[in-house]
């Protein structure tokens, strides 16, 4: 779900939620955790730890929310976890984004299916960038892709996730827009997570970065990195000297939606719960900002509308994922 994501429809503002209340009274959340699908620093890990601030300081939870870190499989160390172990808990989310439901629909979560988890909802999107070392001898994209063109194996880009997913599948496409004929002899090096592999990019171990360009703001304000490019339908306002993919001629843009699921098997209650808080963490103007300044535009699904929503997407990767070659 690549171009679905950037319509602007689906970024309209997020309004204010009548009738959501901050708790089910069938249902007390005690000892809450999150967990992060990856180590600390990228995007699954800012989910956790936004939501857990956030539902504190709202004072939708009493307890302070723990946050793991459970990095692995590319998420499929905590996804196993959450449906083996702890399917019946009530206290437990989970973040999500698009890279989950890209491992459902390429089977990197062997013999898993949407509903052995249930997904509680988006609220945001965010667009896919690419990275090199401030002191890269690429100049912008286009010197990037002719060094892939001449050679595939020799720029190593690194990515937070695993092969075949959403951080995979961003320079793929952009090497299929370059006229790369077999894109699966791009030469991905995969991290658990973002902060991992925006350690290969600055150690020299890898020579680019795909990712979401949140996890890659501090970077860029420090001057550790520049982005090359970014698969925005255009320039974003608040960083107009970033180029698009799309005007230096590869029409690529992609968006990374992030969310939240939890156990298939809790109860009704607490499923209704989370929901609610989710709802009222999203209404909230504070967090709004927050997801504002880490270029995080809202992007809301809730109920059947985020079941019927991850299905689409599966479908949608299941397809892509077929075209280029990933998956038969």
């Amino acid at each position: 779900m690549f171009m679905k994501l950037t319509r602007a429809s689906a970024f309209a503002t997020v309004a204010l939620l009548a009738g959501v209340g901050t708790a089910s009274a069938e249902f007390k959340a005690e000892s809450p955790q999150c967990i992060a699908p990856s180590n600390p620093g990228g995007g699954w890990d800012f989910i956790c730890r936004t939501t857990a601030k956030y539902l504190f300081d709202l004072g939708v939870i009493e307890d302070s929310m723990q946050v793991t870190n459970m990095s692995g499989g590319g998420g499929g160390v905590a996804f196993a976890h959450v449906t083996k172990e702890r399917n019946e808990d009530n206290n437990l989310i989970v973040a999500a984004s698009m890279s989950t439901s890209a491992r459902i629909a390429q089977g990197i979560y062997e013999g898993a299916v949407q509903d052995d988890v249930h997904f509680l909802a988006t609220f945001g999107a965010e667009y896919g960038a690419i990275a090199v070392r401030a002191d890269s001898p690429f100049q912008d994209l286009s010197d990037m892709m002719d060094a892939i063109l001449e050679d595939p194996r020799s720029v190593g880009i690194a990515g937070g996730s695993s092969v075949g997913s959403f951080d995979h599948i961003k320079p793929m496409l952009v090497a299929q827009e370059a006229g790369m004929e077999d894109v699966t002899q791009l030469k991905y090096v995969s991290f658990d997570g973002g902060g991992e592999a925006m350690t290969g990019l600055l150690s020299g171990a890898t020579e680019a970065l795909s990712g979401d360009f949140s996890e890659m703001l501090g970077f860029l304000e420090s001057g550790d990195i520049r982005i090359i490019g970014i698969m925005a339908p255009e320039r974003l306002a608040n960083y107009p000297d970033i180029p698009t993919a799309k005007e230096l001629g590869y029409d690529v843009v992609g968006a990374n939606w992030r969310g939240l699921y939890m156990p298939a098997g809790a109860s009704d209650e607490a499923k209704e719960f989370w929901s609610n808080a989710i709802q009222t963490m999203v209404a909230d103007p504070g967090f709004q900002e927050t997801l504002e300044a880490a270029a995080i535009a809202p992007f809301n699904n809730f109920g059947d509308d985020m079941h019927n929503f991850v299905a689409g997407s599966i479908a949608d990767v299941t397809k892509l994922s077929k075209e280029i070659g990933i998956i038969d």
